[in-house]
């Protein structure tokens, strides 16, 4: 009898060790889940925050910056060769018609 208490003593011990493991790994994961989930949210906050930031500056930028640096592309273009002089002229008298 005294054996077969042993035995069982141990069966429970190792059995409770196991239980408490797993509740363990379940709970590190459940952790793991909230903090990733956590994560996702804050960045959807940001990229939410940039894009009404980008459209408040687009609203807020005045028409004569737009023209400024249309001219000053067409510009470069010109000054690197791939407009002819006559290409920037006709370009340029678009924009600013």
């Amino acid at each position: 009898m005294a054996r077969t208490a042993v035995i069982a003593g141990t069966a429970s011990a190792v059995s409770g060790n196991v239980a408490r493991r797993q509740q363990a790994k379940a709970q590190a994961a459940q952790q793991q889940a909230a903090v990733q989930e956590a994560a996702f949210e804050s960045q959807a906050q940001m990229a939410e925050m940039q894009t009404q930031m980008e459209a408040a500056q687009q609203q807020a930028a005045p028409a004569g910056d737009d023209l400024m640096t249309k001219l000053k592309q067409l510009a470069d273009l010109h000054a690197a060769g791939v407009l002819s002089d006559d290409e920037f002229t006709a370009a340029k008298a678009k924009l600013l018609a």
